[in-house]
């Protein structure tokens, strides 16, 4: 099982100094609001590519009134053996960096060595909010069952950044915009394979699995992420999908260079996704569901995220779970817990208080999270 072994902060947010050393065992943070639970799951989430569960720019993250830099620092224990993973920033507003194992590396070497899934308060409006946020949930399933994912969104969002540039500018360089597009298209299709096949593996994660959260029907609107994903339902190759999602992409941005220019910006490619979820059992979009359904659904989706994961890897994603058992009634708890132990999988869970974790019993380390005088302080409990 991979799984964070030991993590230390330094100057991070409101934790001055901070180490905890579950081994292999789940992680139970509990305290009152503000005390800075959610800082060490933020702190975790940065052992992965990204901006982290706040996506907060890299100057919120150094620990104030000290203005010093801030670290990271945590073994990770993997099938193929332990890795030493840092980074941080020298001072507030430097450049985030990554080591491994001593060596300097790449962020998106991360997605591969661990793979995190995680759960915040603030993904609650995931389904009523606008399509960017579900293109970022998307994003980030897909990028766990394929690291690679990442590198392909950054190299479409650059060239679709350049050639917006040119449509707002109206330069009319018909080489120029050959040379962007064949590059959004390739890279553009990339992506759209990615979200298809993350997408398929949910369907046949949730399919398979006796769980007390509800399922949901997940779809792609918009091409060519849908024609990919139906390409896929249709049984065509992975490859063969994605060879025809380029070509349409580079026709479709060439014959639409009149609107564009009218608007000043790219309309059509996989940044104008959706993500569409239905409540399976109930036929409902989960836009229209309850709050405390929506909630469901997304806990539903996270563990088959991780049971997609498990069966691919062999080993589930470590879990960050933010203030999660406090929606949740004492079964559904005890459910949640159930999943998490029968997957094999690290979680890491915060609440308020220490009564929300007893169905965890000893299996999980318990640590009291308060703040002092010099800042938040963790304390662990018999």
């Amino acid at each position: 099982m991979t799984h964070v072994s030991t993590l230390a902060l330094s100057h991070f947010r409101s934790h001055r100094l901070a180490r905890l050393a579950p081994g292999g065992r789940s992680v139970a943070l509990f305290g009152p609001n503000g005390a800075g639970k959610t800082n060490l799951l933020e702190a975790l989430s940065l052992l992965s590519p990204g901006r982290g569960l706040r996506r907060a720019e890299g100057e919120a993250l150094a620990r104030r009134p000290e203005s010093l830099g801030w670290r990271v620092q945590a073994v990770v224990e993997t099938p193929d053996g332990p890795h030493e993973v840092e980074t941080g920033a020298e001072a507030p507003g430097a450049s985030r960096q990554v080591r491994l194992d001593g060596k300097p590396a790449p962020q998106v070497r991360l997605g591969s060595l661990l793979r995190i899934a995680w759960l915040t308060p603030s993904m609650d409006r995931l389904w009523t909010e606008g399509a960017a946020e579900r293109r970022r949930f998307l994003d980030r399933t897909a990028m766990g069952f394929d690291p690679d994912h990442a590198e392909a969104a950054l190299a479409y969002e650059k060239a679709m950044r350049e050639r917006n540039r040119l449509l707002k500018d109206d330069v009319r360089d018909a080489r120029w915009l050959d040379a962007l597009e064949a590059r959004m298209a390739a890279s553009g299709a990339a992506v759209a394979r990615a979200r298809a096949v993350a997408l398929a593996r949910l369907a046949q994660a949730q399919a398979g699995a006796e769980t007390a959260f509800p399922a949901a029907e997940l779809a792609l609107e918009g091409d060519p992420d849908a024609a990919v994903a139906a390409a896929l339902a249709a049984g065509e190759a992975p490859e063969g999908a994605q060879a025809a999602a380029e070509a349409s992409l580079r026709s479709a941005l060439a014959s639409g260079r009149g609107a564009d220019y009218a608007a000043g910006r790219t309309l059509a490619g996989p940044h104008r996704t959706d993500l569409k979820a239905v409540y399976s059992a109930k036929g409902i979009e989960a836009r229209l569901c309850s709050t405390g359904e929506q909630k469901a659904l997304l806990i539903s989706l996270i563990l088959a995220t991780a049971r997609a994961l498990a069966a691919q890897t062999g080993t589930p994603p470590v879990l960050l779970l933010d203030e999660v058992a406090a929606h949740l009634d004492e079964a559904r708890r005890a459910a949640l817990y159930a999943e998490i132990r029968a997957l094999g999988a690290q979680a890491w869970m915060t609440g308020t208080e220490a009564h929300l974790f007893d169905a965890l019993g000893d299996e999980a380390l318990r640590v009291t999270v308060a703040e002092g005088p010099d800042g938040s302080r963790t304390t662990l409990q018999d």
